[in-house]
């Protein structure tokens, strides 16, 4: 691509700088190094090798996300150094002003939500047209993520510690739905600052399940929390923020609900329906993969970062012996290719002990019509859900993304997962990037499964819809294994419609043509997850601050089940 001259694009980007903030200079983005390594196989070694060392430091070698990086376009050439460093990056620094992304920035600095004069989160969405509000006026957690990142790859990263800090402080509040308390590490699914100018306070208002449709808290959000701690302390270099008090316990608090002991004979986090992004009854209940990849994240994150006293040790003990267990799991049970699925076509079932092929009992006859046909001979994916005499195979996009970032997928599975977007991009990608599943149900089974949800109707919202956020995630699974192409592909798909219809939150229709029937208009992730792929493709290091490398501990060879004969 031709660069233009400097003084082309600083004239450009100088409008910009009114944008935000009372014109603030924004503070630039340090340098750091990658999180630190894992090295050996036992637990006890392996712990104890964390425990001598600094944390967030990795002595450098050519890492498999850096080898991928030397494949991207070479104008943005990285000179030998780190891919995983993340350098100062400013408005003035990208070499893409054009008029969609500045639209974008000015709709997500107008999208800030203040809280006694400090900017504490992005909300949902501003849409002047819509009559109902409902908690589209409220900062998610979830959705402020790719705006968090937008504004840390921006050099902006105050915004992002005022609203890890201030969720840290509503999880300390007390968590009552009707007459039962929630678990002291639940964090809020949302939050809603209320302004009263006549006595000029600012109080907040915190949901943690209790306005949600389904009355379901977020499991999802938690994690998300850690994985922006992590994110913020990589592209800051600020390890203060993490290290302090509250956010050490903040941190345990979370841990505490996931690694308690009780009567789960799987390393996977049991969950109810509607938890996650998903948040409507979708069929998800059991073990989803969004959560478990989320989980597995999270948990390398906390690792990183939790400190070396008697109880950060304690809890760096269970961390590590969940990630050797969940690793395995999912590369071993969840993963599916063609050859898998030809595995479990072929299973007995009603196997007893201890050598059972087909350990969860599925029947091959549930196996759906649709998944012989959607599966090619090259490519693979980690399935929506597996639980006992259940198997869900439906594609699920943030999960699959989420395990590639975090290397829950092996460099193989990982390629395998970018292998299966390229051969199925008419029904994964479409007109407009991303399904956040595929198939859409429908008829009887839409009706049982969802309990007949006129908003998740076939290839709509939730249920095969295309969301435009999942672009960023897209985007970063793209660069992580080498493949730009398929990133610049689906943006060049969502700059073709998402100024022009308005930046909607999703996409209904098979192929995401139709801006969808419910969808509110300037949703702030819609914004954002495109801002962030922007910044990324422009600079790849930036994928840094939500990557992660393989560990070399969880690198046990993938066991397939073997079918009988």
């Amino acid at each position: 691509m031709d660069r233009p001259k400097k003084r082309d694009v600083l004239r450009a980007v100088n409008s910009m700088s009114s944008l935000c903030e009372n014109g603030k200079k924004k503070e630039g983005i340090r340098a750091v190094n990658s999180m630190c390594s894992i090295s050996k196989l036992t637990d006890e070694d392996l712990l104890s090798r964390l425990l001598d060392r600094p944390r967030l430091k990795l002595e450098r070698k050519i890492s498999y996300e850096e080898m991928s990086l030397s494949l991207y376009d070479s104008a943005h050439s990285l000179d030998g150094k780190s891919g995983w460093d993340t350098p100062v990056f400013s408005m003035k620094d990208s070499m893409d002003r054009n008029p969609m992304v500045t639209e974008a920035w000015e709709a997500l600095c107008q999208s800030q939500v203040y809280f006694r004069g400090k900017p504490v989160g992005t909300i949902a969405a501003y849409d002047h047209a819509s009559e109902e509000v409902l908690n589209y006026d409220q900062v998610f957690v979830r959705d402020f993520v790719p705006s968090a990142l937008a504004f840390l790859m921006n050099g902006e990263p105050e915004i992002v510690k005022n609203f890890l800090l201030k969720t840290l402080h509503i999880q300390g509040q007390d968590k009552m739905i009707d007459k039962f308390k929630l678990g002291d590490g639940a964090m809020p699914a949302s939050f809603k600052v209320l302004h009263n100018p006549i006595k000029k306070t600012d109080t907040i208002i915190a949901d943690f399940g209790e306005s949600a449709i389904g009355r379901v808290a977020p499991v999802d959000s938690g994690f998300w929390w850690i994985i922006l701690l992590r994110a913020y302390t990589k592209s800051t270099g600020d390890h203060s923020l993490a290290e302090r008090p509250e956010c050490q316990k903040g941190m345990r608090l979370i841990l505490s609900l996931c690694l308690s002991e009780g009567f789960d004979t799987f390393p996977t986090l049991l969950c109810a329906d509607g938890c996650s992004m998903v948040d409507r009854r979708m069929g998800i209940y059991g073990y989803p993969i969004e959560i478990q990849a989320l989980f597995f994240m999270a948990l390398r994150s906390a690792l990183s970062m939790l400190k070396h006293d008697s109880e950060g040790k304690e809890f760096m003990e269970k961390i590590v012996k969940r990630l050797h267990a969940l690793s395995f799991h999912m590369r071993s049970y969840f993963w599916l290719d063609f050859q898998q699925l030809n595995d479990i076509y072929r299973y007995k079932t009603e196997e007893y002990s201890h050598t059972a092929v087909n350990k969860f009992n599925v029947i091959p006859d549930s196996i759906p019509d649709w998944i012989f046909d959607f599966m090619p001979l090259r490519g693979g994916y980690f399935v929506g859900n597996v639980s006992p005499a259940r198997m869900d195979f439906r594609w699920f996009a943030l999960g699959n993304c989420i395990a590639i970032l975090s290397s829950l997928a092996t460099p193989e599975q990982s390629m395998a997962i970018m292998d299966l977007i390229e051969a199925r991009w008419e029904e994964l990608v479409g007109e407009m990037p991303l399904k956040i599943c595929y198939p859409a149900m429908e008829s009887h089974e839409w009706g049982i499964v969802t309990g007949c949800d006129p908003k998740n109707t076939r290839w709509s919202y939730h249920n095969g819809g295309s969301w435009p956020v999942l672009l960023w995630l897209l985007t970063a699974a793209s660069i992580k294994t080498g493949r730009p192409q398929i990133a610049r592909r689906a943006i060049e798909l969502a700059e073709a419609r998402l100024l022009k219809d308005g930046w909607p939150e999703y996409y209904d229709g098979k192929s995401g043509r139709f801006i969808g029937k419910q969808a509110r208009k300037s949703q702030t992730w819609s914004i954002a997850g495109y801002l962030v792929a922007k910044m990324m493709m422009d600079d790849p290091t930036h994928v840094g601050m939500i990557s992660m490398e393989e560990e070399k501990h969880m690198k046990p060879p993938l066991r397939r089940s073997s079918s009988w004969t």
